[in-house]
């Protein structure tokens, strides 16, 4: 591995090992319990190339017992990927197919609000910049415990600069 370009340690590739060996172990007993329902919308929503082998077989029973799952899960998949591919014109298509589905409540929202996802989806433009220095800006606040006024603030975030 090193020969490779390989250059971190070998307590690295043991926990990689030792994790993906717990993997394998898993049997059918794992799917003999019901996962929750927020078990199974992380499941739903990652990509399929992304699920570890036991994550893959509960997936696999989910959808076999629950078809409508499988309808829903494709059609995340196609809102993910038109986002990606900035591929508007699939909008209208996707949004009278998702309406009858169970992710029906998430496409009336996105109906209310067609306009804003229509740019959102054509822009070339991202707040994420702006989100990420709120998210700091809100974490500094809470570890402040109630004391940040304006000007307490000011200096922490300035002064960290």
């Amino acid at each position: 591995m090193r020969e490779k370009g390989f250059r971190g340690q070998i307590g690295v590739v043991s926990e990689w090992a030792r994790r993906r060996r717990l993997a394998e172990k898993a049997d059918q007993s794992a799917l003999a319990r019901t996962p929750s329902a927020r078990t199974i919308a992380r499941l739903m929503t990652l990509a399929r190339d992304d699920l570890s082998k036991s994550d893959a077989l509960l997936v696999a029973a989910i959808e076999s017992n629950v078809p409508d799952l499988t309808i829903a899960r494709t059609l995340i998949d196609d809102f993910q990927q038109m986002i990606r591919s900035k591929a508007v014109a699939k909008l209208d298509a996707w949004l009278e197919g998702a309406k009858a589905s169970l992710v029906g409540s998430f496409a009336n929202g996105v109906q209310k609000d067609i306009a804003a996802v229509r740019n959102a989806i054509i822009s070339p433009w991202s707040n994420g910049q702006t989100e990420g220095q709120i998210t700091k800006l809100k974490l500094i606040k809470r570890q402040m415990y109630g004391r940040a006024k304006i000007d307490l603030l000011q200096a922490r975030l300035i002064g960290a600069t």
